[in-house]
């Protein structure tokens, strides 16, 4: 469940145990165990965790919790009748010693760990693959509980980064995604940043492109965009972490920038590159936000050039400082707020797949679709695109057209 990084450790947890001796079960019928990697980002993802592991319960299935509930909610978990193993996030690349040893409970303190958990993988049938450069966050922002759940900020040694894309290009991997819990945080420790990392990437790899996670507005530095506007190998997608478009509200949420910081920053962004991919989170009906707050949110993201707004209604977290706020908001207003700026992403959404037709683009062919015989790619700037012919793993250069668009928008709709 969650963020990439827990999608990239998902990979490790199964390659690591089927190394092990065990065997991954398409039906959740045949299994012994059920691995759950867990995400604590609002209460839904916790209910949702839930519902899955009381599933595979009722089935007879020995259920493990792993990720962030089991980090930040500990011991408590196995008072649970439909839990049988809890472990936390760096424990969980050990569950087959774990389980052999019997153990029911592993949560190592993250809060005072320093060290970097380096973990890699070391085969994937994908094109494009994840490597987890950071953990960990030292903000404290009023909404999230995640700094309890991955402790805090830790790098992944930059050797240790630049041989692990290196093995990638010669397994022939086209792409990287930088992942981490808040990858503009590399370094901090060693009094580097993310631009001396990405200039060792550009100059002592042999990727073809990269890819990086969210990064917070303020970590968007015109020192880094000079350099990322130069990169052959950058793809030109950001994803700002900017969680309101209201400066008042961002004020409450401990968010350390302005709306109209950001603005100009998006305008430059757009200034630089051809058609960037500028994608957003937005969290709606956070405590206190009045209907005036809200309205300015919307007016600033209809003016933004976002090109999509990933936006979730605001979710009480125990032990963070929203938890204790006055003025929360019935969950009937936070939800037709979120439905108010997803209908304008969407609209946002199609504005950008419009401007992009009969533009040149390198899209890397993933996979072949069996319906309908088409392939699947991606471009740089991070749209899906449906091509009549093509090779698995290779980069094609295509002028984007209508038709492709369409059957990308039907095809990747959710």
């Amino acid at each position: 469940m969650g963020c990439k990084s827990n999608q990239f450790e998902g990979q490790i947890m199964a390659e690591k145990l089927i190394q092990a001796g065990y065997e991954g079960m398409s039906k959740i019928e045949n299994a012994d165990f059920y691995i759950l990697n867990s995400c604590s980002v609002t209460h839904k993802s916790d209910n949702e965790a839930f519902y899955y592991l009381r599933h595979a319960h009722s089935l007879g299935i020995k259920t493990i919790l792993t990720g962030c509930i089991a980090q930040i909610e500990k011991n408590k978990l196995l008072k649970e009748d439909f839990i049988d193993y809890v472990f936390g996030n760096e424990d969980k690349f050990k569950i087959a010693e774990l389980l052999e040893e019997d153990n029911h409970y592993a949560v190592k303190d993250l809060m005072s760990e320093t060290e970097f958990c380096s973990v890699t993988l070391h085969d994937s049938v994908k094109t494009r693959i994840s490597l987890k450069i950071q953990d960990g966050c030292d903000n404290r922002c009023a909404y999230c509980i995640i700094p309890f759940g991955r402790g805090k900020s830790r790098s992944a040694d930059e050797k240790f980064i630049i041989d692990e894309i290196n093995k990638y290009a010669k397994q022939e991997y086209k792409e990287v995604i930088l992942t981490g819990i808040h990858i503009g945080l590399w370094g901090k420790e060693h009094n580097k940043n993310i631009l001396y990392l990405l200039e060792k990437i550009e100059n002592y790899t042999d990727i073809h492109r990269y890819r990086l996670g969210s990064l917070n507005p303020h970590e968007i530095t015109p020192e880094l965009l000079n350099f990322l506007e130069k990169s052959e190998k950058f793809c030109p997608h950001f994803h700002l972490s900017l969680q309101s478009a209201c400066n008042s509200t961002l004020k409450r949420m401990n968010r350390h920038y302005t709306v109209e910081y950001y603005l100009d920053q998006i305008e430059d962004i757009v200034s630089r590159f051809k058609n960037p991919f500028l994608g957003s989170d937005i969290i709606a009906g956070f405590v206190g936000e009045t209907e005036d707050e809200f309205s300015i949110t919307v007016e600033n993201l209809k003016k933004s050039k976002l090109s999509q707004i990933h936006v979730f209604p605001y979710s009480i977290r125990k032990g963070t400082a929203a938890e204790k706020m006055d003025g929360h908001l019935p969950d009937k207003i936070k939800e037709e707020r979120a439905s108010v700026i997803k209908k304008i992403s969407a609209e946002k959404y199609q504005k950008f797949l419009n401007d992009n037709i009969g533009t040149a683009q390198e899209v890397l062919i993933e996979k072949h679709l069996s319906k309908g015989g088409k392939y699947k790619g991606v471009t740089r700037n991070y749209i899906n695109v449906l091509l009549d012919e093509g090779e698995f793993n290779s980069l094609k250069n295509v002028v984007l057209t209508h038709d492709m668009l369409l059957e990308n928008a039907a095809f990747f709709a959710k």
